[in-house]
């Protein structure tokens, strides 16, 4: 299995392109690689090549693609994922797990429970970009920067918009089974709320929104866990897995 290194400028075939300082460390001090080499590079955006190692100079490696690879499909349906903000470092999890399952964008989310305020996005991007190296899926997902639940209910425009609530919400409230029926959207949104889960305002706020309120199983878990769940269970329903 060849290393894989991301190239978000990549030039296309024959055209020699240097690698960033820290991809360039990881291929010479970590892997041990050297000119002649062959190594993979991804752009984050699909495209994949096999690349030769033509030049390692001080901090600096520049290769030069020779082979377009055909990367791994991506899903059918585009799913953003828009979890409220977790404790520790729990949100990173869900970052690269996500990742490593095809979802197309991650929104973190501020919501009336949510005990977390400060967030770094672009660590939360790094960790996306090492989930898709070592999954070898060429399409980095789409970090945006937090924002509230309320601007999420007023802007969301996805064809497919669930949020997962809990068991106990109500006779009313369907299931990911119930999805099987419903034509295949071509984007969709999925909200899950923070440890301490959505108020009943929140939920109605959704709901009037156009969000259509699910559950998954009879089991109530965690927040970083549940993200998981409840997307392979999406894609499976898709037929994405």
């Amino acid at each position: 299995m060849r290393s894989r290194f991301y190239v978000p400028d990549l030039p296309g075939l024959d055209l020699p392109v240097e690698l960033s300082a820290e991809e360039a460390s990881h291929l010479t001090r970590v892997l041990r690689l050297g000119v002649g080499d062959t190594v993979s590079v991804f752009d984050g955006r699909g495209a994949e090549y096999l690349a030769q190692v033509v030049r390692v100079a001080q901090a600096r490696v520049v290769v030069r693609p020779y082979r377009a690879v055909v990367p791994t499909p991506e899903p059918v349906v585009a799913l953003t994922v828009a979890q409220s903000l977790l404790k520790g470092r729990k949100f990173d999890e869900v970052i690269r797990d996500v990742t490593m399952i095809g979802v197309a964008a991650v929104q973190p989310l501020l919501t009336a429970r949510t005990e977390v305020r400060s967030c770094n996005t672009e660590r939360w991007r790094r960790v996306a970009i090492a989930s898709a190296k070592q999954c070898r899926r060429a399409v980095v997902p789409d970090i945006m920067a937090p924002r509230s639940f309320k601007t999420l209910l007023n802007e969301d425009d996805a064809r497919m918009r669930l949020i997962l609530v809990e068991p106990e919400m109500g006779d009313t409230v369907g299931t990911l089974r119930d999805l099987q029926d419903r034509p295949l959207p071509r984007a969709a949104t999925l909200a899950i709320g923070p440890e301490g889960g959505w108020t009943a305002e929140e939920v109605a706020a959704a709901t009037g929104a156009g969000f259509v309120p699910i559950t998954f199983g009879h089991r109530t878990l965690r927040a970083e866990a549940v993200v998981v769940c409840a997307v392979s269970v999406l894609q499976y329903i898709w037929g994405d897995l």
